[in-house]
């Protein structure tokens, strides 16, 4: 692991001994006036701000989170610190499974551990035109695991999106270890972003002068589960190769898939390729024991290359030498073939090695899940520096 002694590197577009100092009375010249009335620039109708509002709801959830009936009048104009504070005080409410430990940002050039301040500009390309790239690496014991496979995957995700790299490799891998380090995270994972920086909203990034990358440790409270899972196969379409083979920050197809899923009473949806062949699920890879106990598993000219599907390919040639496996096979899977599989699994950084029993109305095997489980095992058991 690389040290934690060095300082930070600070992204190219700002020089080491520059700083801005504001006079006092630029720093509310961009508020709008307190007595300026929404109603006189004609915004405000006699059913309220814009109109009547109506409120959407997604099918989970148990009411709408604002009253459709609710007039909304005075929109409260704040200063920077108002508005950190509400911020603070939105942190403060919610409660999740995950806890964010720390965050790295190249737009302010160090690391916070206040998640009020994790926060990313509205014109960064990545938000309003998707234009960024991402990856997550697992913690372990506060080690990242096979972090550089990571690391390499993210820069050719960039490379494919033309987005232009704020550091080089190295003080990106040390930037990123740096966050863990500050973080004091023990189990967890690190996510991390390249994108093509803040500018405008203008459809090309050329007005994007700097490009961005943004990291945060994820703490998550929740017990890891082991149990078989059922799947179903998704209806919505899959990305075309260029795109699934990136790992882009646009993952709406992805979240319709897991939540079509979840809607059908099952962990994941699969998806097939325009052949109709087997390909993968909305976050991870699949893979498959035959009855002639080959491992098989498709191809990643069409998917995503999944760091954890490889790391579970080189676990799997020890079990070929121990007896436990035939063989190993990268190939095209029909549907048929993998609903009449002995197992089936998921394989991500996310859920390592799940083994699933059911494909939507077909029991996997006998539902057990022997095979996997060695080598969800081995993949723990190989989690090291």
């Amino acid at each position: 692991m690389a040290s934690l002694s060095t300082s930070l590197p600070k992204p190219s577009f700002q020089h080491p001994n520059t700083s801005i100092n504001l006079p006092d009375h630029l720093h509310n010249s961009c508020l709008v006036p307190r007595n300026l009335s929404f109603q006189r620039l004609g915004l405000i109708s006699q059913h309220g701000l814009f109109g009547k509002m109506k409120i959407a709801r997604c099918s989970h959830q148990a009411e709408a989170l604002v009253d459709s009936n609710t007039q909304i009048s005075d929109v409260p104009i704040l200063t920077c610190s108002e508005a950190f504070e509400r911020l603070k005080k939105n942190r403060e409410n919610q409660k999740g499974k995950q806890q964010f430990l720390a965050m790295y940002s190249s737009i302010f050039g160090g690391i916070t551990t206040d998640t009020s301040a994790m926060v990313i500009p509205l014109d960064d390309h990545m938000v309003h035109r998707g234009h960024g790239v991402f990856d997550t690496a697992a913690i372990v014991d506060g080690h990242l695991y096979e972090f550089d496979q990571h690391l390499d995957r993210i820069l050719r995700s960039a490379s494919l999106a033309k987005i232009n790299l704020p550091f080089d490799r190295e003080n990106i891998r040390r930037i990123l270890i740096q966050t863990v380090s500050a973080s004091k995270c023990k189990t967890g994972s690190l996510r991390y972003w390249l994108s093509a920086g803040p500018g405008d909203f203008q459809l090309s990034p050329s007005d994007c002068h700097q490009p961005a990358l943004y990291a945060i440790v994820i703490q998550d409270q929740s017990p890891r589960d082991s149990r078989g899972i059922k799947v179903v196969t998704s209806s919505v379409p899959i990305k075309p190769p260029q795109f699934a083979t990136v790992k882009s920050v646009n993952y709406l197809p992805n979240a319709l898939s897991k939540m079509e899923a979840e809607e059908n009473g099952a962990y994941a949806s699969i998806w097939l390729d325009n052949d109709g062949f087997v390909a993968e699920g909305p976050s991870m890879n699949v893979a498959f024991v035959t009855k002639e106990k080959d491992l098989l598993m498709p191809a990643f000219d069409k998917i995503l290359s999944g760091c954890t599907a490889k790391r579970v390919l080189t676990l799997a040639e020890g079990l070929v030498k121990e007896g436990k496996l035939h063989g190993i096979k990268i190939d095209d899977v029909t549907v048929e073939e993998g609903k009449k599989a002995d197992e089936m699994m998921l394989i991500g950084s996310g859920v390592l090695v799940r083994p699933v029993v059911q494909w939507d109305n077909q029991v996997i095997g006998d539902g057990k899940k022997l095979l996997c489980n060695k080598l969800c095992i081995a993949n723990m058991a190989f989690r090291t520096l």
